[in-house]
C-alpha cells in the first residue's frame, strides 16, 4: 500500500476512545486523523487524549473533509443506518459497529446506497480477524475434534444504568443486539453456513424493557446447533466450547481478547473428563481491532470486496430478526 488510509471517526463512544482508535492508531495501514461530537469541547478533548490532529463539533463537519477517507461509525443502534447512509453519500467507505442495523430490511437499505455509491460498508465483527478464531475454524475443519457438531457460547455482564445506551429499548439496546449478535457471527463463522430454524427465550427487564437475558438454540444444515445465553444483567462471562464427535475445542477470552497479551485455546481429544488428552495453543498477542482496520484499509486500497461484507451483514440480521419473532411467537422460527 502506497499510504495509509485515513480514517474519521463519528462520536466519541467509549469502544472508540478505549479500544478501537487507539489499536487503528498502532496497526500497519490505517490512521485516525480525525474525531467528531455533537459539542466541539467535547471533541477536541477526545482528539489531544488520543492524539488524533482534527477535532469536530458536528458529525456533518467530518463528512464534509476531504481527507477522510473512511469513517468508523460507533454511535448508538439506531443512528448505524442513517449515518452510514449519510456518510456513503459523502464519498466515504464505512465500517459501522455491530449490530449493523436493527432489523434485517433495515440493513438492506445499506446494500442498495452502497451499490449506487460505490463505497464499502462492512459491519466490525473484530473477533473474526482475530487469530484465535481463525485457527478454531481450521481445527474444527480439520477432523481433529471428529465432526463439530455443537457450540455453547455465553456472553454476559452486568449493567443497570438506566442512561446507558445498552439499556434504552428505543434505541436497540438489550443483550441479543449488544452481544448475543457475536454468538450468531461466530456460529455461522464456524459452521460456515445458515441456521435453518432458532428459537430464544426472552428475560425482559420490567422497568428498562430490555432483554436483560436470553437463551437461544440454532439449528444449521446436518442438525448442528449452537445454542447460547446472552445477558445485561448477568455475571461477567465469556466462553465457548465447539463440540465435536470426537473432542472440542474451548476458547478461553472468545470476544474481548485482550490485545497485549497471549490468549490460549484448549483443543481436548476426548479421552478423559480430567482434560488428559488437552493440548493448549497460544496464540501471540494481537490487537483484533487493528487488524479489523487494516484489513478494511486493505479492501479500500485494492479495490476487492471485505472478506464479510453488507451480504453477511444481512444474513446474520436475519437470524437476530428470527430469535426476537421466535420470543414473541415462542415458536420456532425460520431466518
Amino acid at each position: 500500500m502506497s499510504s495509509k488510509v485515513k480514517w474519521g471517526v463519528l462520536s466519541t463512544a467509549q469502544i472508540g476512545l478505549n479500544a478501537v482508535i487507539p489499536a487503528i492508531q498502532g496497526s500497519a495501514l490505517s490512521e485516525v486523523v480525525a474525531i467528531a461530537s455533537r459539542d466541539e469541547a467535547t471533541a477536541r478533548q477526545a482528539a489531544e487524549a488520543a492524539g488524533i490532529p482534527k477535532a469536530y463539533g458536528s458529525y456533518e463537519a467530518l463528512l464534509a473533509d476531504p481527507a477522510i477517507e473512511a469513517i468508523y461509525n460507533p454511535l448508538p443502534n439506531h443512528l448505524h443506518v442513517p449515518w452510514t447512509i449519510r456518510a456513503l453519500e459523502a464519498g466515504k467507505h464505512v465500517l459501522c459497529e455491530k449490530p449493523i442495523a436493527l432489523t434485517a430490511e433495515e440493513a438492506e437499505t445499506l446494500k442498495a446506497v452502497s451499490a449506487r455509491t460505490g463505497w464499502l460498508v462492512a459491519e466490525a465483527f473484530m473477533v473474526r480477524h482475530h487469530p484465535q478464531w481463525r485457527l478454531a475454524r481450521e481445527i474444527a475443519a480439520s477432523g481433529r475434534i471428529g465432526e463439530a457438531r455443537a457450540l455453547q457460547t455465553i456472553f454476559s455482564y452486568y449493567l443497570t444504568d438506566p442512561a446507558n445506551i445498552r439499556n434504552q429499548a428505543a434505541i436497540g439496546g438489550g443483550g441479543l443486539y449488544d452481544v448475543g449478535c457475536y454468538a450468531v457471527a461466530t456460529a455461522r463463522y464456524i459452521f460456515g453456513a445458515e441456521p435453518e430454524r432458532v428459537v430464544g427465550a426472552f428475560d425482559t427487564d420490567p422497568a428498562l424493557g430490555t432483554d436483560r437475558m436470553m437463551s437461544g438454540l440454532a439449528e444449521f444444515p446436518g442438525r448442528r446447533h449452537l445454542g447460547f445465553t446472552c445477558a445485561t444483567q448477568l455475571g461477567l462471562r465469556q466462553s465457548v466450547e465447539i463440540l465435536g464427535t470426537k473432542g472440542r475445542i474451548a476458547i478461553s477470552i472468545p470476544f474481548n481478547a485482550p490485545a497485549g497479551r497471549p490468549v490460549t485455546i484448549a483443543v481436548d481429544d476426548g479421552r478423559d473428563l480430567e482434560g488428559g488428552g488437552r493440548e493448549v495453543v497460544e496464540i501471540p498477542p494481537c490487537d483484533q481491532y487493528g487488524l479489523q482496520a487494516d484489513a478494511f484499509s486493505r479492501a479500500i486500497r485494492s479495490g476487492e470486496a471485505p472478506e464479510w461484507g453488507l451480504d453477511d451483514a444481512v444474513l446474520n440480521m436475519r437470524v437476530l430478526d428470527a430469535f426476537f419473532r421466535s420470543g414473541r411467537s415462542g415458536q420456532w422460527e425460520a431466518p
